[in-house]
């Protein structure tokens, strides 16, 4: 296998800058910026909360939410290795009303990669989201592409158009879909 390749789960090979998409790029890209407060759904080991909170700076602040302990766990350990100090990381269920505790419109931005596909309560994490971004604020909202061969079960991806859709009911405005890398899209939307 060449450098620049990768065996993935079902052994095919593919090209190591065609995995995902780049956090920090995309972070830069979408335009959070030094100063922001960040909501972070779903954050795991936290792939996008650092990038993110180095991005953001001793200014912004990080609110990392995850369900599962052993990857609030990673993220503390990343955090502190990479001397990141601006992260505040909850054990929470997104499901639930308010299941954030943060204050009404209390944050800049809310980031949600990968999770909508696999929560029955979809409406009631974008309800979450809304209720805490202040009027102005933005989602943004990375899941599978829908047609493609890679990732979770494709009866469980959520189309676009479909993601639109729920964003809308929510009183969201679309802003706009950008790729992310070969295998995710984004949308990003606006609380008025």
């Amino acid at each position: 296998m060449q450098n620049n390749q990768s065996q993935v789960e079902d052994g095919s090979v593919i090209r190591v800058e065609d995995k995902f998409v780049d956090p920090t790029r995309l972070i830069k890209k979408v335009g959070i910026k030094s100063g922001d407060r960040v909501a972070d759904f779903g954050c795991g080991p936290g792939y996008f909360s650092i990038p993110i909170a180095k991005t953001i700076g001793e200014d912004g602040e990080v609110f990392a939410f995850d369900v599962l302990p052993s990857a609030l766990s990673a993220l503390e350990s990343q955090a502190k290795i990479q001397g990141v100090d601006n992260i505040a990381i909850k054990r929470v269920n997104l499901e639930k009303k308010q299941g954030t505790r943060l204050e009404n419109e209390s944050v800049d931005w809310v980031v949600l990669k990968n999770i909508l596909f696999q929560n029955d309560k979809k409406r009631n994490i974008i309800k979450e989201a809304y209720r805490i971004l202040r009027k102005g604020g933005k989602i943004l909202i990375m899941e599978w592409d829908k047609n493609l061969s890679v990732g979770p079960a494709q009866k469980m991806r959520i189309s676009p158009q479909e993601l639109i859709e729920i964003i809308d009911r929510e009183e969201f405005i679309f802003e706009k879909q950008l790729p992310a890398g070969n295998y995710h899209y984004v949308i990003i939307a606006v609380k008025l």
